[in-house]
């Protein structure tokens, strides 16, 4: 693999696909996946891509339920700039052949919660699989294009305030990659959860390398926890579509009765609220899951439409077509994440991020369903706009004195089980502090004890020595190599998994940090966010909350706020912390 690209992209998701499609053709472009298998969060996405396609329907319309949805915290040019993209990014899928579902010669729409209308277009229950399929397709075809799969980003690199690369390990192996551009399409961080929807890939890792690059993240205690995951005992928490419930399947508790009677919309209401409700009511009644009932779908519409989810109750010994199944919620999707502007822009230089992982303004404080596919596409297509800056040559007195070129990184990692077992409390304490409910007596105490966590890690001598090591630091190794400037040094081949799951640890504990950190700052409640001790909505907390660093990570880590639809104006930071 070459080590010097114009654009180096992470994650292989829809966004990380389109992306690669609509930068300009004659960049060089390299494509990582950490996992070796073609997986990805995208590919789970059941419901589909939500855009204005009937003529009943209107761009004001779509703009007003996003709004909506987002409770006061959406940014509305960035909405308007979805809403209005959305058909041209329609059009260009059935340009690459995205098999979407018709209704005869018209695309066939579904409708989900909150939508006033059938836009969201699907290909039968598998429409994220389906996107990403044609995506790949068509990736194929680029030139100037190289995959790797089994590479996982470490961390950027960083040189005088600016991304010039990144550090991966591959095959046992670290080193750095040199580009003109990085741009982070690694997904959210929905993983962090113990009961969730999302693969264990979804660790917010991308969140965390641009957090220790210095990038400013927005709006990290918007969690959206979607009502409907199948909740069996050992089983993974499989996504039941909310589209269901748009083609009639209802909500029941033990006793036959509608724990969403009360809310306005019931089935159909934004997913905070019935996820709220459905938590309150197991909580009352003392079980751990109530029921989703999808008879009312009727049995023909069922198998034509969902055959996903049929299929996968069936492994499961269910069938929805005779009698309900139990669900419950799980942590679904991140409002939150990396500031972006609207041509995909961090606010390092260099550094760009598409799709879950960054925070457009678009979603604001509850994604409105199915608008998620559609931002991957849109502020993908962005890139198109993208101008490299002339790259940064390495110099030699940049790498430490004590750098040799393959040099053995000798390392003494506790054992994997070790590792899982930290990696799984973690979680679990994640979802009881910071689920669907919260509150400062649960909050405060619980980030204290991730913070030092993290800190113990960090003092390790493992850690010292690796960090030593990372190409955004003072200090890395040396390599002349034909193929340009190399940092590089070798990992033992057997330790190559530890070393990945003690890396995704501390990732993790960072990422837990910063979530329980803007939750606890939040005294409110609004979209995703809701805490107990203050259940209502403040209208001077309707600005977003930022967590920022120093340039390249260093300085002084603080939280503040910004006001809504201004994105290029920030606050003074109140209460500034240190880490």
């Amino acid at each position: 693999m070459a080590r010097n690209w114009d654009v180096v992209v992470v994650g292989s998701g829809a966004a990380g696909l389109m992306a690669c499609l609509e930068l300009p053709p004659e960049l060089r472009v390299l494509l990582l996946s950490k996992d070796s298998a073609p997986r990805s969060a995208s590919r789970w996405a059941q419901g589909g891509i939500a855009s204005v396609t009937r003529p009943e329907d209107s761009f004001t319309s779509h703009i007003e339920d996003t709004l909506r949805a987002g409770a006061g915290l959406c940014d509305q040019p960035a909405v308007e700039l979805l809403v209005h993209q959305a058909p041209d990014c329609v059009r260009r899928l059935l340009e690459i052949g995205m098999a979407f579902d018709r209704d005869g010669p018209a695309l066939s729409t579904t409708l989900e919660a909150a939508h006033s209308h059938r836009r969201v277009l699907h290909a039968q229950d598998r429409t994220g699989g389906a996107l990403v399929e044609a995506l790949e397709r068509e990736v194929q075809g680029r030139d100037g294009l190289e995959q790797r799969r089994g590479v996982a980003a470490l961390g950027l690199w960083m040189e005088q305030g600016r991304c010039v690369g990144l550090q991966v390990m591959e095959a046992g192996q670290i080193h750095c990659l040199k580009a003109g551009a990085v741009v982070l399409a690694t997904g959210g961080g929905g993983h962090l959860f113990v009961h969730t929807t999302n693969p264990a890939m979804a660790c917010g890792d991308g969140v965390v390398m641009a957090w220790q690059a210095g990038a400013e993240l927005r709006d990290m205690e918007f969690v959206q926890f979607h009502p409907t995951a199948l909740m069996l005992p050992g089983a993974p928490r499989f996504l039941i579509s909310e589209a269901v419930r748009g083609e009639g399947a209802h909500l029941l508790d033990g006793q036959g009765c509608s724990p969403v009677a009360d809310l306005p919309g019931g089935d159909l209401a934004p997913r905070d609220q019935v996820s709220r409700a459905l938590a309150r009511t197991m909580r009352e009644q003392g079980v751990d899951h109530l029921w989703l009932d999808l008879r009312p779908v009727g049995k023909q519409r069922l198998e034509q439409q969902f055959p996903t989810i049929l299929g996968r109750c069936r492994e499961l010994g269910l069938e929805p077509t005779e009698e309900p199944i139990p669900v419950a919620p799980a942590a679904h999707y991140w409002m939150g994440g990396i500031f972006t502007d609207h041509e995909a822009a961090t606010s390092v230089p260099g550094l760009y991020a598409v799709g879950e992982v960054a925070c457009t303004g678009i979603h604001g404080a509850n994604r409105l369903a199915s608008n998620s596919l559609m931002e991957c596409l849109v502020f993908s297509r962005q890139l198109r706009l993208l101008k490299l800056e002339p790259q940064a040559l390495i110099t030699a007195d940049q790498f430490g004195p004590d750098c040799k070129p393959d040099r053995e990184l000798a390392l003494d990692l506790p054992p994997i089980e070790v590792l899982e077992q930290a990696i799984g409390k973690l979680r679990e304490l994640c979802w009881w502090a910071a689920g669907v409910e919260r509150c400062r007596r649960d909050l405060a105490p619980s980030l204290g004890r991730i913070r030092q966590q993290r800190r113990a890690l960090e003092q390790d001598p493992n850690w010292q020595r690796f960090s030593s090591l990372r190409a955004g630091g003072e200090v890395g190794l040396k390599s002349e190599s034909a193929l340009g400037p190399v940092l590089k040094t070798k990992l033992e081949p057997e330790l190559g998994k530890r070393f990945l799951t003690w890396h995704e640890l501390h990732q993790r504990l960072v990422l837990a940090e910063l979530v329980m950190e803007a939750a606890l700052f939040r005294e409110e409640s609004r979209g995703g966010h809701f805490r107990t001790d203050a259940p209502a909505s403040q209208p001077f907390w309707r600005r977003h909350s930022i967590q920022k660093r120093g340039p390249a990570g260093g300085g002084e880590h603080t939280i503040g706020t910004t006001p809504v639809d201004q994105p290029a104006q920030r606050d003074p930071p109140r209460g500034a912390q240190q880490t």
